[in-house]
């Protein structure tokens, strides 16, 4: 009896001891827990997506490329490959799995160091999300009280759903979702149970079993994760066998991030990151809906590089990229195009390596293909000189002088053979040192469906749409004269084209400025002094109406510029931007008022909540008759002036080019009441582009090539002609009625009550006038 009495207290004395040891092991291992309102909370780093208009992805913002998905947007096959990998008992245990914990500390005592765990999926999301990942006892007690803790507070399905979008699948892939678009080009919810299996095997050893690096070893892993499956009857012997024989096809959904667009998309980058700063764009999967149309910005870009490639051409030939041996040439052919799928693309010219030269041909590789250039398509070839254009040059006639064997150089297609084994006819062609820029808005609603920087966003990431500040020149004289129209001209109202000569006593300096082809009409008409560009004119009807009041117009027209106090400003001296200039011609296209330029029409939080919408803003900067006349007349200028390149539209276009001094700038600026579209070329550091490089040569090619693109988007429509305004024909000559006896006559539009009344007497003058003394004057400054 007393035996069972010591025995007793000796139990009780242990199992007091016991309570005591497990309360001190608990108190211990949970001193310094941390809270786990981070899981509650979850909020992981998410990719923000930026979509197009029509809902096709332009490009990603991450910093871990994860997408979060629910349970009911993945597969079902999913989370049971996942479960049956790492924790096939989840529905069971509250967050410990006892079983697991003791195989591994039996395992790792006999290695004599910690080699295994038993972390159930639980646990897994406890150490990463809120642990180290060191391998102690402490830390798995920690994981442990955390782990019950949690389940606790959140179902299993969102402990579930937290786990698949955290964990780590290799090949900077966080999550399930990003796995399925990296591995397989899916989404999670289209995974097949064998593809679902891969999947599982990753969590282990993401570099060890990725499948693009070591295949074999993904498969044994993969047949694991099966096994499991079907032992546990969660596949059937059918499902089983057919997931071991399935064919799996590896590759990448592709990103198009950073191709069509990437200056678009850079835009919006600068924008998002400005507005709610760079963590939330890298980290907070935002969706960010654009105005950016796909074929538009396709289209845009195309029509620019090919520009800038007929510019460089048109400034002479600097030579080969290099000149190699045969043995070195294997490395320029694979650069080349190995299919024909993008062969034939005008805007992307390609490596060749001559392999002979002829008189009248050279013979050249690129790629695995085999191509001829004649002597016509080396037509441009000269030396450079810009004070001459290439029409001043005789065309070249000996291919070996320009060429030789070994020599690499740039091409594109001309014409494709019968067969791809054939030899393809190519022209030359010379990588742009020339840069420009493309903006399209549409003035109803300030949407830009499509912005292009520069020639090559991965040469150069400097967008000349929006950060390149130059000189417009004649593409500002909408400005002044709309400024005209509302201070006492008429379109019929009669200049003098004439030199004139201004001194700056201050400096000691004359100016004297010319019209850009050096001749002189006399009287001219404000309509015709706009349609033909005349310098002259322009800075006597500045000079008329004073600096101020035109600065004021530009202002009005939200125009942000520094303007200088002087004349110069009337022929665009002072430096905007394409796209501030496009915002500003919109109230030409849209009745009177601007609208502001939107490139991001909503964002939406990785929720859906929704963070900013956009919606379109005008200001009223002119009356609805001022803009008519000046749509009007811009048509003319199409018609019958320097815009005349986009006529091939068949379309009532209104446009204006614009040369800066010693053809350092060239613009083009064109509208519809649908769509407006500038363009600008010039290089970044100020020089000039050679002889004739204009607005119209340089500039509205490229603005021709992008609107016949996509013209068939939008159906005819002409500027509507608002109350107050009435049509007249008017005599070319003296500005008056027109008559029988007129010789040159426009029909025009005027305010109500300023059209002219008095009926020209025929004839007329015109033609050149010498100027009068008078007219030779000096004005200081």
């Amino acid at each position: 009896m007393k035996v069972l009495k010591i025995l007793l207290v000796l139990f009780i004395i242990g199992l007091v001891a016991g309570i005591g040891g497990a309360f001190g092991l608990y108190n211990w291992a949970a001193k310094d827990l941390p809270g786990f309102k981070k899981i509650t909370d979850y909020n992981p780093p998410l990719v923000t997506t930026v979509y197009a208009k029509d809902n096709r992805v332009l490009g990603y913002f991450y910093k871990e490329k994860r997408f979060l998905v629910t349970l009911d947007q993945m597969s079902e096959w999913v989370p049971k490959a996942f479960l049956a990998a790492e924790d096939a008992s989840f529905y069971q245990h509250d967050g410990v799995d006892l079983t697991a914990i003791a195989r591994a500390f039996v395992a790792n005592m006999k290695a004599g160091k910690t080699k295994q765990g038993g972390s159930t999926i639980t646990q897994q999301i406890i150490k990463r999300l809120l642990l180290s990942s060191e391998r102690s006892y402490r830390r798995k007690l920690k994981e442990a009280i955390l782990a019950f803790r949690l389940e606790n507070y959140l179902t299993k399905e969102e402990i579930l759903t937290i786990y698949l979008n955290q964990i780590f699948l290799g090949a900077h892939s966080y999550g399930v979702e990003a796995a399925a678009r990296t591995y397989f080009a899916k989404h999670a919810k289209d995974l097949t149970i064998a593809e679902a299996a891969m999947l599982a095997g990753l969590p282990q050893a993401p570099s060890r079993y990725n499948p693009y690096r070591n295949w074999d070893q993904a498969k044994q892993r993969q047949r694991y994760v099966l096994d499991q499956m079907h032992a546990l009857g969660w596949i059937d012997g059918d499902q089983y066998r057919a997931a071991l024989d399935e064919e799996i096809t590896l590759q990448s959904m592709p990103d198009p991030s950073w191709q069509t667009g990437a200056y678009y998309l850079e835009e919006v980058r600068r924008w998002l990151i400005d507005k709610f700063g760079e963590d939330t764009v890298y980290n907070g999967g935002l969706t960010v809906t654009t105005s950016c149309d796909l074929k538009h910005q396709a289209a845009a870009e195309k029509a620019l590089r090919r520009g800038l490639l007929d510019s460089a051409k048109r400034r002479g030939w600097i030579g080969p990229v290099t000149n190699v041996n045969p043995a070195d040439a294997a490395a320029i052919l694979e650069e080349g195009p190995q299919d024909t799928e993008t062969i034939m693309e005008k805007d992307h010219p390609v490596k060749a390596w001559v392999v002979r030269v002829l008189a009248d041909k050279a013979f050249v590789r690129f790629g695995k293909y085999n191509g001829v250039i004649p002597i016509k398509a080396m037509w441009w070839v000269r030396e450079p000189n810009i004070k001459k254009s290439h029409e001043d040059a005789p065309d070249p006639k000996d291919a070996r002088k320009i060429l030789k064997k070994g020599d690499v150089v740039w091409v594109t297609v001309a014409k494709a053979p019968e067969s791809p084994e054939g030899v393809w006819t190519l022209d030359l062609e010379r990588r742009p040192l020339i840069e420009g820029a493309l903006v399209s808005i549409k003035p109803d609603t300030g949407e830009v469906p499509a912005l292009v920087g520069g020639y090559s966003f991965h040469r150069s990431q400097f967008n000349r749409a929006t950060q390149a500040r130059r000189q417009p020149g004649s593409a500002f004289k909408p400005i002044v004269y709309s400024t005209a129209i509302d201070n006492g001209f008429t379109a019929a109202s009669i200049i003098l084209d004439a030199p004139i000569v201004y001194a700056n006593d201050a400096q000691g300096k004359l100016w004297r400025p010319e019209n850009f082809e050096g001749t002189f009409e006399g009287p001219t008409l404000l309509r015709t002094a706009l349609v033909k560009s005349k310098n002259l004119v322009t800075i006597r009807i500045a000079q008329k109406l004073g600096i101020r009041k035109i600065i004021e117009r530009a202002k009005a027209l939200g125009l942000e510029s520094d303007f200088p106090a002087d004349l110069s400003v009337s022929l665009g001296s002072a430096v905007v931007t394409l796209e501030n200039l496009c915002e500003a011609y919109t109230a030409f296209a849209r009745g009177g008022s601007y609208i502001k330029p939107r490139t991001v029409l909503s964002v939406h939080s990785a929720w859906g909540e929704e963070m900013f919408t956009s919606v379109p803003e005008a200001v009223d900067a002119i009356s609805p008759q001022t803009a008519y006349i000046m749509a009007t007349l811009m048509k003319q200028v199409v018609q019958n002036g320097t815009g005349w390149r986009a006529k091939v539209l068949h379309r009532p276009v209104a446009g204006k080019t614009g040369t800066s001094n010693n053809e350092q700038d060239a613009w083009f600026m064109g509208y519809a009441p649908y769509l407006l579209t500038g363009v600008y070329v010039g290089f970044d550091e100020l020089k000039p582009m050679g002889k004739w490089e204009t607005g119209s040569r340089a500039a509205s090619p490229i603005w021709v090539a992008y609107r016949k693109a996509v013209e068939e988007d939008y159906p005819y429509q002409d500027f509507t002609q608002p109350p107050g305004i009435v049509m007249v024909q008017v005599d070319g000559n003296t500005g008056k009625l027109a008559s029988p006896g007129s010789s040159k006559e426009f029909f025009l539009p005027f305010k109500v009550g300023t059209e002219p009344t008095e009926m020209s007497s025929g004839g007329g003058g015109g033609g050149s006038a010498p100027a009068s003394q008078d007219d030779l004057f000096k004005q200081t400054f």
